[in-house]
């Protein structure tokens, strides 16, 4: 037990570990910047532009849900709902766009500082 201890140890002290956990926790900070973006912003002047509905509504409804005489829903309906499917694509896009943009302009950085 003390031998895997001593790696553990030695693992958790490289750089690279310590990098990815900062990495994680900033990519989780970020993720949440995205989605508000996505879902306070972005999503919202989509829905003004059709007509109002909120994208996260859009769904093709299969089988209509079935009531009783009271109202109550006997069986659910059959919908497929495409509108959070979209919304997820859109908040994908934009992530992975962010993340391209700063890697190249740190690429860029990087190689211009070799160059002095």
């Amino acid at each position: 037990m003390g031998k895997f201890s001593e790696d553990f140890k030695a693992f958790i002290a490289k750089g690279n570990v310590v990098d990815m956990a900062v990495g994680v926790v900033v990519g989780g900070a970020f993720n949440k910047i995205v989605t508000s973006l996505v879902n306070d912003i972005i999503m919202p002047l989509v829905s003004l532009l059709v007509g109002g509905l909120s994208v996260s509504d859009w769904k093709w409804v299969i089988r209509q849900a079935v009531l009783d005489a009271e109202g109550a829903v006997v069986t659910a309906e059959t919908a497929l709902c495409y509108g959070n499917f979209i919304q997820t694509v859109i908040d994908f896009l934009i992530v992975a766009l962010t993340i391209f943009t700063v890697l190249r302009v740190f690429t860029k950085l990087q190689i211009k500082r070799e160059k002095k």
